[in-house]
């Protein structure tokens, strides 16, 4: 019971962002556009230049976004095609980008906080830059190409800041450039407003749901299906075929990589499918009930992998 009501207490402020986000929207007539530009196009790319440039370069350590990102994009083609068959619109490509990836970031890092050593949360924060470049290459190409054609959303994919931020923080790591001093507090800060604003978002968009008809409970059964059941299964598998034969990782990474895969759908979802217009309305109530249902599914999943 302590595990359930320490998570309860991280997970509460972001609740709370939540409901400030529909509060805005309802009342003060804010424009969740406006807020998904900040997020994608500034707030996003700083986040992600600042990790890559300050994270400590292993080849350890830069396997696990790598894998991440590419199992992320074979699930994410592979719901595509199967997703196809269920539904005949857009919804197929916004259902597959949402369920290739979670919300490591805003959920999953403070439960590497709560149950790993300073070293290993700084390792998972690093791996999480594989769902932020995820969501904002392949995901975002693939939610987009539910509006355009496929040169059209290739050319909205390069036009994405995040992807050259993690060119340009890795290139400086590499020369062994570090953020000046002076910065340190700063970039607190925009990880601080990023979470914020991101969890606000998907409160804004939860405002019209009555009138769109938000709550599809296919499309919220499949994406938690493969969220909370695919997602943990195939980790585990990789786990237990690395610990009997390949012996590339050790325990400390495995732990890293389960709680990466217990996570909720993630908030960023929301934010793509709002600039792209591809029923932001429906991924937010998915989104919301997949995080209302981490609050006992994670502390549980975390028991059974520690039996």
């Amino acid at each position: 019971m302590s595990i359930f009501f320490t998570l309860l207490a991280k997970i509460i402020p972001f609740y709370f962002s939540i409901i400030l986000g529909f509060i805005s929207t309802l009342f003060l007539q804010c424009n969740k556009d406006t807020i998904a530009k900040i997020l994608l196009f500034i707030l996003g790319p700083l986040v992600v230049f600042n990790a890559t440039i300050n994270i400590k370069l292993q080849t350890s350590v830069l396997f696990l976004p790598i894998f991440f990102f590419l199992l992320s994009t074979l699930i994410a083609f592979v719901c595509l095609a199967l997703f196809k068959k269920i539904y005949k619109d857009n919804t197929a490509n916004l259902l597959a980008f949402s369920v290739a990836t979670g919300n490591t970031g805003n959920i999953g890092i403070p439960i590497a906080i709560m149950f790993l050593e300073p070293k290993l949360v700084d390792i998972f924060i690093f791996t999480v830059l594989a769902s932020l470049l995820y969501q904002n290459s392949i995901g975002y190409y693939i939610t987009a190409k539910g509006n355009f054609t496929a040169k059209e959303s290739l050319i909205k994919l390069l036009k994405l800041p995040i992807l050259y931020a993690f060119i340009l923080g890795i290139t400086l790591n590499l020369f062994d450039i570090k953020m000046p001093e002076i910065f340190k507090d700063y970039t607190t800060y925009l990880k601080g407003a990023y979470a914020i604003l991101d969890m606000m978002l998907l409160g804004m968009g939860m405002e019209k749901l009555k009138s769109s008809g938000g709550f599809d409970k296919k499309f919220i059964f499949l994406a938690l299906f493969v969220k909370f059941i695919i997602w943990p299964f195939l980790i585990y598998a990789f786990i237990l075929f690395d610990k009997f034969f390949l012996n590339f990782l050790d325990k400390e990474l495995y732990i890293i990589m389960f709680i990466f895969s217990i996570v909720p759908l993630a908030g960023n979802t929301v934010t793509v499918a709002t600039i792209l217009n591809v029923k932001p309305e429906k991924m937010s109530i998915a989104v919301f009930i997949s995080t209302l249902i981490s609050l006992f599914y994670i502390p549980f999943m975390l028991y059974i992998y520690n039996l």
